[in-house]
Order: C-alpha cells, then structure tokens, then sequence
C-alpha cells in the first residue's frame, strides 16, 4: 500500500513538472519553431503518402503551418490543438516527436497503416483530451506512460496488432476517461480496473477480441454512467456479472458472448443475473451466446424492460421449458434460444412479440405442436425450429406469415400433409421440411412458389404421387431435394425450366420412365441423383450427364449408356433391317414412297399452318397489348412538359450517356422520373423499332429491375416515364454534393451487400431469364436507383438497345430463343462506346461487341468500388491499370488497409444509423474480403475467365444470408 501512495505522488511530481515543461515552452514556441520541427520530424517518419495530402508540410511552404492539412490552431496563440490525419492511407511510424506539440488535445491518426511501437513520450502530452490510433498495424505494447494523461477522455486504441497486458491507467487523478477501445488486438492477461482507481465517467469500454483471462473485475461497478461494455470473444471466466451490472443503469449494450462464463450457485441459476437488469430501462441488446451457462430461463426475463430489441442466448447449457413471460418484451426484433438444452412446449403466448423478425429455436428437445398462433407475428422473416422433436401437423396459419423469407423444421417428428395454403407465402425463400413423417402429395401451390431462392428441401418423408409440372415455376431456386419419399411417376421433362438449379436430388423414390433430355440443358446444374428409382432407358451424354459417375444412376435397373458401370444400350441391327427391305416386293417399295411423300406434304402443310398461326399469335398478342394499354391514361409530351416545369434545371435530378433525367409530379400526384434522350447524342442512331423495344423491356419484369410506366416518341423528342425512386440513385449515398458533409457512412456493410445482391440479380435476369436477353453496357452508382425500403432497382437495362440501331431481323430473332453466342444475341453496338469510363470491360477497347462478360466486369469494378471507397475514375488510377488493377497488386498480402479502411466506414455507418456508438459485426471482415475476391473475379482480364452474373448472384445471396444468419456470437442489429 505505501509502495503504491509512493507510486501516485510520483506520478503526480512528475505531470506537475510536465506542466511546467509545457508552460514555459509554450512562451518560446510563440514563433512555431519548435512546432513546425516536430511537425516536419512526424512528417520524416512517414513512408507513403499515396494521395499526397502532406504534400505542404515542409519547411520552403508558403503555407503557415496552421493551414496545413489535417491541423487546427489556436487563433489567438497559434498553438496546434489539434492533428487529425485520420483516413488518409498514410505509412509509416509515428514519431515521439509529436510529444513536442505541447498543447495538443486530439490526436488522430486511425485508419491507417501506421507500424511499429505507439511512443511512451506521447504521455507528455498532458492537455490532450482525445488519442485515436485504431485501424493501424501498431505492435507491441501499450504504454504506461499513457496514465500520465490526466485530462484524456477518449482512448481508442483498437484494431491494431497489440500484445502484452494492458497497463494500469491510475496516477491518482486521470479519472477522465470516458471512452476505451482496446478491441481486435491480442492483449492478454486480467483487465486492469481496481477500486482505488474508479473509471467514474466511463460510459464506453471495448475490450472484444483478445485473449483477456480471469473474472470480470468487482471495480468495473464504479462505473455506473456505462452504457456500452463488450468483453466478447476472450477467455473470461467466473460467474455472470450480477453485482457490477445492478449498478449500471444506463446500460444499452451487454455484450459477454464466446467466453466460459457460467452462472449462479454452481452454473444452475439464471435468476440473480436477470434480475440485476431489470432496472436498466434502456438495455437494448443482451449478448450471452457461446457460454457455458446453465439452469433454467426465469420467469423475470419478462420484466426486463420493453426496450430490449434483441436477446441471444444460444449455444450454451440452458435446460427446462421457455417461460410464457418472454413474450412480455413487446419490441424483440430478434430472440435466438437455439442450441440448448430446452425442452416442453413453445409457448403460444409468444404470438405477442407483435415486433419479432427471427425466431431461432432450432437443436433443443422441443416436443408437442408447433403452435397456430406463430401465424399472427406479422413481421416475422425467419423462422427455425429444426432440430427438435415436435410433432402434428404443420399450421394452416403460418401461411398467414407475409413476410416469411425462411421457414426451417426439418429433423422433427412432423406428420399431416403440406398445407397448400404454403403458397400464398410469396417471399418465402427457403422451405425445408425434410427429415418429418410428412404424408400425402406435394400441393402444387406449393411446388409453383417462384419466390423459392435457395432451396427447397422435402427429402425424408412419407410423399407419394407424380412431381407436379408447376415445380417448373421455380426458376429461382437453387437446389431442390426430394430424396427418401415415395414419389412415382416419370420426371416431368419441365423441370428444364428451372434454369437457375444447380443441385437436384430425386433418389430413393419409385420415378419411372426415361430421363428427360432437358435436364442436361440446364446450364447450372453440378449435382444430379436419381439413383434407387425404376427408370430406364437411355442416360443421355450430354450437359451434366457428361461428368456424372455411377453414383447418380445406380439402383435403376432399366437404365443403359455410356457412362462407366452402366450396361451399353443395344444398338438396331440395321443389315437385318436392310434385307427386310430389299425382299420386300417392289409394289410395296413404290406404297410406301408414296405414303412417305404424302406424309411429307402434309407435314408441310402444318408446318406451314403452324407458322401462320404463330405470327398471328403474335400479331394478336400486340394487338392485344396495345388495347389493354388504352385502359390507362396515356401520358403525352405537354403533361411532361408541366410536370417537369419545362424540364427546368431545378427538376433535373441526373445526367447519362443518353439523355438528361427531371424529376416530376403528373396532376395525381403520382411521382414519376423523366429519361429524355439526348437528341444530339442519339441523332441517326435510335432504333426504328423504338415502340416495340420498349414493349419488350415492359414485358422484362423484375424486382430489381426498374419499370418503365410509359413511353413518349416525336420525330424530335423521345423519352421514358419511370417511378421517382424516394431514395436516389446509390450514387448518391457514395459521394456527397459539394457543401455537403460525408455520406458513405450512411449505408453499412449489411446494406451494400443487400444492393450488390439485388443489382446482381437484376442483371443475371436481364443476361439469362427476361424475354429478351439484354446487355446493360452501363453498370454503374448513377444507374442503379434505391426505394423507400433500400432495395436497389437497375435502371437504363435497356437503352443500349434502344439507341443502338438493329434491322427487323435481328430484333424478330431476339424475340425467340436466345443464341448461344451471348454477344450474337443483342443489337450492335458498333459507333457506340460500351459504357462508362472506368466501368468498361477491357476487351471493348479492341472492338469487341457488347457482351454479357462486360457487363459482368462493370459489375465487378462496381464491388470494388464499394469496398475501397474510391472512384474508378480517381486520379490515383489515371496512370495505373485502374481500380481492379490497384487492388490486384494489393491481393492478398497487402489487403488489410482497404479492409481496415471499409470496415471502419462501415462501423461509423452502423454507429450512425443508430444514433451513437455500435459494435463492429465480428464476420465483417471476413465478408468484405469475400467481396473484393469476387470483384478480382469478375474483373479478370479473359471475358471467359468471368463467373456468370447467375453465378455471381448465387455467391452474393450467399454472402447477404451469412451476414443475416450468423448470429451466433456475433453482432447483427440492423
């Protein structure tokens, strides 16, 4: 103890003479000598300034050094306050001298690439206030000089390569601090906090992702003023904090997840923890999961307050039943209770979580009925409770779920049929309710559910009768299982509509006949299984077939080819059937020629009918179109005119390749956007099918996709009628207006890849699935438009091909099936420049034509963009191979800075969504480097070295459901 009191009046002797340093130096700094030197030392140590920010800071400039970038000065003394270099992609080391700007008090240099030591002499500088070094490459230590610092309130040393343990920060005085960040480092060893030392004003304490041991300390209770406190992803141990929380009122954030934490009385009573909540009327989210807690779940989780958004308590030891009391947090978004050790009944009272979004029961031993009253939380996305042991029939009701995306309940005791009443859920995504005593046929409402994206998953049921054709509707999903069921019938020949599937498994059914030929036309598919049914005949050799082994076809007895293990199919023995003929009597040579000849006239003679009827088809389908047309009230050129106030500058909202957009209200208050084409641009080259084109690309319907309402078309004045999208183009969340401030950090990283998701399933729609399969030629920020809801729509699918020219040939051919050449099957483009600079796919620089490939390279400049932050077009890449070139060379060994660099945009754009400070997601990183891999691979030099945009869009799915999904001690508020 009198080792210590010594310890603290050193500490103070020595901030007094500290002082004292400053002040008398502060009289001879008056000129900035000293100031400029120990700016110009910082500026030595620096190794890389890629953007030359600092390109004034020298001693020649005929700036004062107050004017240089990145400082703030005292008006009156000239003295620097402030050093904010913050963003910049500076490298180097961070020099002691900046000890010498005696009166600094921010010092930020994050996100950066800053290496080596954080210098002890930075504890001398006694007036600073704020010190962020975060999202550097900082090793070593943290130095305890900084305890000197009486006056710092904000400390954010996270996201760097840190060891050791993290110093005591007690000189007797320095109880300022009010925010401390030491997360995603490898600092080991006990937090420090001890009750001679109070952390009074703390409100922020960050210590996620190290390798910190031992029990939460008793002195952390001091701080009563925390609000956000995240120990997750260490090695604490101990019980649950009871007696620290109790006096933390304020608290919005707990987050103790992926520790060894157990709870009361021998890890068997959950009861003292959340009764130590129940006053802290503003916890927001409670994060428990990856712990070993046991016991049961009290009844008092009711009474936490109705604040409480979101509770994970999954992977852990929790036994008993699930208390109905839960249902008393009114605002839950989210409640994950999975892998546990739960049993009873799902309560029914939880209908009352009016607000809830996914429900995670899944890997308990959940018995009884699910119940029907599920069906009335209509928010309700996501539900899982696989992996349990419930019984009955599936609800009726859940089909009452209009916003269900995933409904999971696969591995129970289920038994009924499929309620067909499934189908009228229209977003649902994934459908998997394999591994039940599920009977009866599948309804075809359900197997004509196009929302399916992913897969749909029946295998290991009781389900008898034919495949319904409808199942030819789901031209979305990916996989489909029907495996282990009683299945009959022949495989109908339609599931060659389903064009998007990559995995199909048909086995251990009674399917008969022969395989249809159009399976080995889907381009996608990689897996096939039909084994163990009672098909026969010939496997054709073609498509997938041409790479599937034996596995896929064994236990068909019927079944013969080429494929090794399979029996040859017998060949027709033609000599035999040439001497049939050739004895055959000369009459009845000369019959048959003349059947044969009159079989052939009057194959003609329908071929010919066939024709006719199908250009009368046609006719009478445009003809039609044009009458359900008049139904609406046309818009004309003067209701443009006055909706725009004559196209006036103060309605013009953007400016393209083709044409000027103006923003306008017609008389209904119906908000719509105006696309003219520029007359000077397009003169002599807009198609002479302009009407028709238009046609089709209003029949090219999509989500993504934007509608065009209408079309205007004068000798002089073409334009397309589009919905004003109440969010703007994303262009406009990327790069601000000048005067106005940043605004990457209003989109976060969750919100991007929902937008690369969306933007990539438009466009796979236009390359492959829409009546007329169209190359974008413009993939870019200005052409992709966000609704209220954020969703983004691809605008300008089709103008390409409106300017672009065509003879009525070519346009009549793209009408019918596509080409298997992709560039054959578009109009030229030959005069046009295909796209934007910056966007445009190498390959067009030597006169290749549009091509489904260069949209794709658009499209991964496009990520790129997003992930870096940079235009491809900045002049950083003036002399280089572009966006895609720089990042390359930066791949893989080189990656963290653009990496640290997204991930910091994206956590101060989760903070601001939010209104404060938010947690970083622990599997950001991880996605984001799975972004920028898939922008290097779609922008690969060879066209044919690209994924397709189905393949791209299967991948970003994947990615946007990770990020939904992993929840599991992870952060996901949305």
């Amino acid at each position: 103890m009198k080792l210590c009191k010594f310890c603290v009046l050193f500490f103070q002797f020595l901030a007094i003479l500290l002082q004292n340093r400053a002040s008398g130096e502060e009289e001879a700094s008056v000129n900035g000598v000293p100031q400029i030197a120990a700016l110009l030392s910082f500026r030595n140590g620096i190794v890389s300034d890629p953007q030359n920010y600092l390109k004034d800071w020298k001693s020649s400039s005929t700036l004062h050094f107050c004017n240089w970038v990145g400082i703030q000065c005292n008006n009156s003394t000239q003295q620097i306050q402030k050093l904010d270099l913050s963003d910049m992609s500076l490298k180097g080391t961070i020099s002691p001298s900046l000890s010498n700007l005696s009166s600094l008090t921010i010092l930020d240099l994050s996100r950066n690439s800053f290496e080596g030591s954080i210098p002890m002499e930075l504890g001398f500088l006694v007036n600073l206030q704020q010190l962020s070094l975060s999202w550097n490459h900082l090793t070593g230590n943290i130095p305890t000089e900084l305890g000197f610092l009486q006056k710092l309130e904000f400390l954010d040393l996270g996201s760097n390569k840190l060891e050791g343990e993290i110093p005591l920060f007690c000189n007797g005085s320095n109880l300022s601090l009010k925010y401390i960040d030491f997360s995603n480092n490898s600092l080991s060893g006990e937090i420090p906090l001890r009750n001679e030392c109070p952390l009074t004003d703390l409100m922020c304490l960050l210590l996620w992702s190290n390798k910190l041991e031992g029990e939460i300390p008793l002195a952390l209770s001091n701080s009563t003023k925390l609000k956000w406190l995240d120990l997750g992803s260490n090695k604490l141990s101990g019980e649950l904090p009871s007696e620290i929380v109790l006096k933390m009122p304020l608290l919005q954030y707990l987050y103790l997840p992926d520790n060894g934490f157990i709870s009361h009385d021998h890890n068997s009573n959950l009861q003292p923890f959340f009764a130590s909540l129940v006053n802290s009327s503003n916890l927001q989210e409670l994060q428990l999961a990856g712990n070993r807690l046991g016991g049961e779940i009290p009844s008092i989780i009711g009474d936490l307050h109705r604040n409480l958004s979101q509770l994970h308590l999954d992977d852990n030891r929790i036994y008993g039943e699930i208390p109905p009391s839960i249902s008393n947090l009114r605002n839950l978004t989210l409640l994950n209770l999975s892998s546990n050790l739960l049993n009873g009944t799902i309560p029914p009272e939880l209908s009352r979580l009016t607000n809830l979004e996914r429900f995670y029961l899944s890997n308990n031993s959940l018995s009884g009925e699910i119940p029907s009253s599920l069906g009335e939380i209509p928010r309700l996305g996501l539900l899982d409770l696989s992996r349990n042991n419930l019984s009955g029939s599936i609800p009726e009701a859940l089909a009452n779920l209009s916003q269900l995306r995933k409904l999971l309940l696969y591995a129970n005791n289920l038994s009924g049929t499929i309620p067909s009443s499934l189908g009228k859920c229209t977003n649902l995504e994934i459908l998997d309710l394999s591994s039940n005593q599920i009977s009866g046929v599948l309804p075809i409402e359900v197997a004509g559910l196009r929302s399916l994206k992913l897969y749909l998953n029946l295998s290991s049921n009781h389900l008898h009768g034919p495949l319904p054709l409808e199942l030819s509707k789901m031209d979305m999903v990916l996989a489909i299982d029907l495996s282990s069921n009683n299945l009959s019938g022949p495989i109908p020949s339609q599931l060659g509509s389903c064009v998007a599937l990559e995995s199909l498994n048909l086995s251990d059914n009674s399917f008969d006949g022969p395989l249809p030929v159009s399976i080995s036309q889907l381009q996608y598919l990689r897996t096939l299984d039909v084994s163990f049914n009672k098909l026969s005949g010939k496997v054709p050799n073609k498509g997938v077939f041409s790479w599937l082994t034996i596995s896929s076809f064994q236990g068909n007895n019927g079944l013969c080819g080429s494929i090794n293990g399979l029996p040859k199919c017998r060949e027709k023995h033609k000599r035999r059937i040439l001497s049939i003929l050739m004895s055959s009597s000369a009459a009845f040579v000369f019959c048959m020629i003349g059947i044969s000849f009159a079989a052939v006239r009057t194959k003609m003679r329908e071929r010919f009918a066939v024709f006719n009827k199908r250009d009368l088809e046609e006719a009478y389908e445009e003809q039609e179109t044009e009458r359900k047309e008049t139904k609406y009230p046309r818009i004309s050129y003067g209701q443009l005119v006055e909706a725009t106030g004559g196209f006036s500058s103060s309605s013009l909202i953007g400016s393209g390749r083709f044409g000027d957009v103006y923003k306008g209200t017609l008389p209904d208050n119906t908000k719509i956007a105006v696309k003219v084409l520029n007359p000077l641009r397009t003169a002599g080259e807009i198609s002479g099918s302009f009407k028709r084109e238009c046609q089709v690309l209003r029949r090219t319907r999509h989500r993504n996709l934007m509608k065009i309402i209408t079309t205007c078309s004068r000798p002089d004045f073409k334009a397309l009628v589009l919905p004003l999208m109440s969010n703007g183009s994303l262009e406009s969340h990327l790069y601000p207006r000048q005067g106005e401030g940043p605004s990457w950090y209003k989109i976060d990283l969750v919100q991007v890849v929902s937008i690369c998701s969306d933007v990539a399933e438009g466009v796979a729609y236009l390359h492959h699935h829409s009546p007329v399969r169209v190359v974008h030629c413009d993939l870019k920020p200005s052409n992709i438009l966000l609704d209220e809801d954020m969703t983004a729509l691809v605008t300008d699918f089709g103008i390409a091909r409106l300017v672009s020219g065509g003879d009525d040939n070519h346009d009549n051919d793209n009408h019918g099936a596509a080409s298997q050449q992709d560039s054959a099957s578009f109009s030229s483009t030959h005069g046009l420049l295909c796209g934007s600079v910056g966007y445009i796919a190498p390959e067009y620089g030597l006169g290749k034509r549009a091509s489904t490939e260069g949209d794709v390279f658009s499209y991964g400049v496009l990520l790129l963009e997003l992930i870096t932050g940079k235009r491809p077009t900045d002049h950083f890449f003036a002399q280089g191979a572009g966006l895609q070139g720089w990042v390359k060379s930066q791949y893989p060994d080189r990656l963290d800075p653009i990496v640290d660099d997204a991930m910091d945009r994206y956590c101060r754009a989760a903070a601001a969504a939010e209104g404060g400070a938010r947690p970083c997601k622990r599997l950001w990183r991880e996605v984001i480097v799975e972004v920028i891999e898939m922008g290097l691979m779609c922008t690969q030099f060879s066209p044919a070295m690209r994924p397709t945009m189905v393949d791209v869009a299967q991948e970003m799915t994947r990615l946007k459901e990770y990020l939904s999904h992993s929840l599991s001690s992870l952060y996901t508020r949305r």
